[in-house]
């Protein structure tokens, strides 16, 4: 193989790939990017649950892949002047020059890679940018704890002309309900994909249209010249829709900058996982935390309340991960009573709210 193709352009398409590389790859190979030079160049990476491909422009005088080990190729490609990077294969080496600097790299064996998934059939495509902001507002809802599967994971519902995407951690929902461009304007399917992919997908594919792909046991996504595949997890799922639509005797509409502002400054004299209390009354709301051997802060923000005073508590990132997920410059915190979960949504005017955020309460002490 031997190619030559812009620095910046290369380092780019490296890192976007690279960042699926197992930190721990089971087998050798699977560190390693796949090069391949046929009429464009793609670069591509899999450690058997997901996928990248990229597909750049390059001058191939020879076609031809090689396997080079991932990480070390990224750092070296962002670290290389400004000129073009010429990448020649020579038996077990290949050589990397770009200006003056010149590497050579041990390659592993391209037949020991494993097959890459083929990108299922496309069901619809959605702008970029609704695409990231969904998934950036329902994805801190999601567990970390890998021994429940179901709750690392998004849950994705599309019927006909609306996607529906959810997550939960047993402590709080997130919902966020949003429209698309199906192929077919009657498809309904379900489908739950692990977060983080699902987060590292949103973040490097916002720029443009996405493609959404789903298959068995796959979902794929596509976007300008880049694709990735994950394996889907079970499909088993709270039944979510239920609990963000109950009656609630108690709202308060308060503009969103000033009161997370608020609470971050009080909540900084609040221990690890202890509450942050607020105190609706008509008019305002009192934020609280602390008063053990910290400290303790206070803090009013003007507020609009519908229905009874209510003093409830929330741990304090659950409640800030809800707040700054909302798109509009109010928010609405819909309440019970204070042993009761409370439903944060957007004030989008007349229209239904697209995002809900259910967070469950704490014992005030």
């Amino acid at each position: 193989m031997k190619i030559r193709v812009n620095r910046d352009v290369l380092a780019e398409a490296v890192a976007w790939a690279a960042r699926v590389l197992p930190s721990r790859p089971v087998t050798p190979v699977l560190s390693g990017l796949l090069l391949e030079a046929g009429e464009e160049l793609s670069l591509s990476a899999f450690d058997y649950d997901v996928s990248a491909r990229a597909t750049i422009d390059a001058d191939v005088a020879e076609t031809g892949s090689v396997l080079i080990p991932g990480r070390l190729l990224a750092e070296i490609s962002r670290s290389l002047p400004a000129d073009d990077v010429e990448i020649v294969t020579d038996g077990s080496e290949a050589v990397l020059t770009c200006g003056t600097a010149e590497f050579g790299l041990i390659t592993m064996p391209v037949e020991d890679f494993p097959t890459m998934p083929t990108m299922p059939p496309s069901i619809g495509a959605i702008g970029g940018g609704v695409f990231a902001l969904a998934v950036g507002q329902v994805a801190p809802a999601s567990s970390r704890d890998d021994t429940l599967p179901m709750l690392t994971g998004i849950r994705v519902d599309i019927d006909g002309a609306a996607i529906t995407m959810a997550a939960t951690d047993r402590y709080r929902i997130a919902a966020h309900e949003f429209a698309w461009r199906p192929v077919a304007p009657d498809t309904s399917i379900s489908a739950m994909v692990p977060a983080r992919v699902l987060v590292e997908v949103a973040k490097s594919l916002r720029g443009g249209e996405v493609s959404v792909a789903l298959g068995d046991g796959v979902a794929g996504f596509e976007s300008a010249g880049r694709s990735t595949t994950v394996r889907l997890l079970d499909e088993q799922f709270i039944d979510y829709r239920t609990r963000l639509t109950a009656d609630w005797s108690i709202r308060a509409d308060v503009r969103v900058a000033p009161f997370v502002a608020a609470i971050k400054r009080v909540a900084l004299v609040a221990e690890r996982n202890t509450a942050v209390r607020l105190s609706f009354t008509q008019g305002q709301v009192l934020i609280q935390a602390g008063g053990g051997d910290i400290g303790r802060g206070t803090e009013v923000v003007e507020c609009e309340l519908r229905g009874d005073d209510i003093q409830i508590a929330f741990q304090s990132q659950f409640l800030l991960d809800g707040l700054t997920g909302i798109d509009s410059e109010l928010a609405r915190l819909n309440m019970e009573s204070p042993t009761r979960p409370a439903l944060i949504q957007d004030v989008p005017g007349d229209a239904e709210p697209a995002f809900r955020y259910l967070v469950m309460s704490l014992r005030l002490s």
